[in-house]
């Protein structure tokens, strides 16, 4: 980190004082674009209770759906139409994927981070087992969950320049191309040439949760560090495109704030940047809240599962080439059946805490997983289902 950054953010700590949660740090990219101010103003306009049901059966005869359209499919009254909307969002994720449903899994090679977040587990004030893996047991990990047959992994970190520096994630990515044919980030937001670093050594897509498009709220729940930053948080995405990377996603944590307009945010930054990059691979995650250690009273009771699915087949109706992933904050049952639907990537063997693939939990974890199986059982579900396993959705062909 930045010895300036570093700084405020020590300051930030011992006054109290909170810095302007939408201006830039020192060292962070300005890029220009207007995407933000797009997304925030027509999620700011967005009144879902004017549809009725004749607009959500209008959004469903769509062949291409319309933003309004969209804005239907998340309102309440397309609630009552969740069967056809299910119908819909089948017939469009075969037509586009066939019956494949791709496999990986997340490793956590550091859970050290210098962000207050209130809602995370990983937070700087949250008193947890901290760790970081080195080169040897990065290497170790992997050849474990590559012994499964999975052939994409998913790298993730908590967001610390200081114990994760771009080196360090970039030697990760180095190893791991060893292993997979596929190689993911989910770490802290970047400027593009660090994104272009990453991708040189190997990263093939990046994804990272706004969590929350609502800036005030975003403010309320972001006390400290390097994450208080709206806007460059906001233009991760871009910048990564701008890096070289070939893939982006998207996703807001469902019950920070109004479910339905941070849905409806997710889909309108997703639309909108790959109307700027129309080569750019585009993949929705739709996560909950999840109990953290230290704190049991974070659950995802404001978002329903039908609520949940509703937001799913949107997203699939409305952009039907996108990739959605559904993760273990998510049920067996409800993990099972939405690859019936919608969902075209799944995650298998899953730990949240750092490392655990061979056998040695290293720290703790970032929240508490709902669907514990393993690569085998989940793969066996998939085929229960009538659907195709599939360890790696790209094929290099360079």
């Amino acid at each position: 980190m930045p010895e300036l950054e570093q700084d405020i953010i020590i300051s930030e700590h011992r006054t109290g004082k909170r810095m302007d949660h939408m201006a830039y740090l020192p060292d962070m990219e300005v890029i220009s674009s207007d995407l933000m101010e797009q997304v925030i103003t027509k999620m700011n306009a967005y009144d879902y209770n004017i549809y009725t049901a004749a607009d959500v059966e209008q959004a469903l005869n769509q062949e291409i759906l319309r933003e309004q359209d969209f804005a239907a499919l998340l309102s309440p009254a397309a609630e009552e139409y969740i069967e056809e909307m299910a119908q819909r969002a089948r017939m469009e994720t075969r037509k586009h994927f066939g019956n494949s449903v791709f496999m990986f899994t997340p490793l956590y090679i550091s859970n050290y981070c210098e962000n207050y977040c209130v809602y995370c587990g990983f937070n700087c004030h949250n008193r947890i087992h901290r760790a970081k893996l080195n080169q040897d047991e990065i290497r170790k990990e992997m050849n474990a969950i590559a012994a499964t047959g999975l052939e994409e992994i998913l790298l993730l970190t908590g967001e610390s320049r200081k114990m994760s520096d771009v080196e360090y994630i970039g030697e990760a990515c180095k190893i791991a191309k060893g292993y997979f044919k596929q190689v993911g980030l989910e770490v802290y937001p970047m400027n593009s040439g660090e994104y272009r670093y990453l991708h040189q050594c190997g990263a093939d897509f990046i994804t990272v949760f706004q969590e929350t498009y609502h800036p005030d709220k975003y403010e309320m729940l972001h006390l400290a560090g390097h994450k208080r930053v709206f806007p460059y948080r906001f233009h991760a995405q871009e910048r990564a495109l701008l890096g070289g990377m070939r893939g982006v996603g998207f996703a807001a944590l469902l019950g920070l704030a109004d479910f339905r307009r941070d849905a409806f945010a997710t889909g309108m930054h997703a639309w909108l940047l790959q109307r700027k990059y129309p080569h750019a691979e585009i993949s929705f995650s739709c996560p909950r809240l999840r109990p953290i250690i230290n704190n049991d009273k974070i659950n995802p009771k404001d978002v329903r599962e039908t609520q949940l699915l509703q937001i799913i087949c949107a997203y699939r109706i409305f952009m039907p080439f996108a990739s959605i992933t559904i993760s273990t904050r998510e049920c067996q049952q409800f993990r099972d059946n939405i690859i019936k639907i919608a969902a075209t990537k799944i995650s298998a063997g899953v730990g949240v805490g750092v490392g655990g693939h061979d056998g040695t939990k290293k720290g703790d974890e970032q929240f508490e997983i709902s669907d514990a199986r393993s690569v085998e059982e989940v793969h066996q579900a998939i085929i229960r289902q009538g659907l195709m396993p599939v360890m790696s959705e790209y094929i290099y062909t360079g």
